[in-house]
């Protein structure tokens, strides 16, 4: 088994599908360092779930961000709090007018055990847009690839060319190897 540090639901999902483990979400609400770097705030946020959670069981923890290029990689790192403070939207009509539309999205996942940490990780590149679609969460609605926002595709869809599911199934080509 391994713990996926998380409050979110949709993510877990996400993570089981590639997994031949089971994946218990802990719903732990460690402290996110500020960095410019996502791969460093996943690190932390592992190192310190695992000891707090003390029990020896491995967890993994994700992090990703939205990096908008047009605005120097904004909200990279900052993606989460951008979201409850200025709302997805916002961050669409940041770029409306403007020519460079691309962005990419990054996922780190970081696994420890108590005697590592490792790091893997997944990219998908695309445009922001206006909002549309109604599936997906999270800057899925104004995040476009191949001429349809991530909000518009099936979950499967989504997961084949999402950044988290290139990161965990990374992490999850890895993690058969160990045992």
């Amino acid at each position: 088994m391994i713990r996926f540090v998380t409050g979110n639901e949709n993510k877990v999902t996400e993570v089981s599908e590639h997994l031949d483990v089971p994946v218990e979400q802990f719903d732990y609400d460690y402290v996110e360092i500020q960095a410019d770097d996502i791969t460093s705030v996943a690190r932390a946020g592992a190192a310190e779930s695992y000891d707090a959670i003390g029990d020896g069981d491995a967890v993994i923890v994700e992090d990703s961000g939205l990096f908008v290029h047009a605005l120097g990689g904004f909200p990279g790192p900052y993606s989460a709090y951008v979201e409850e403070t200025i709302g997805v939207e916002a961050v669409a009509r940041l770029t409306a007018d403007h020519p460079d539309r691309t962005a990419h999205f990054e996922s780190v996942v970081a696994y420890a055990d108590g005697n590592r940490i490792k790091t893997f990780s997944g990219r998908v590149d695309g445009l922001i847009v206006p909002p549309r679609g109604d599936g997906g969460f999270g800057y899925d609605p104004i995040f476009e690839v191949d001429g349809q926002t991530l909000a518009e595709r099936t979950t499967e869809e989504k997961n084949e060319l999402s950044h988290r599911g290139q990161a965990v199934e990374r992490f999850a080509q890895w993690y058969r190897t160990q045992s």
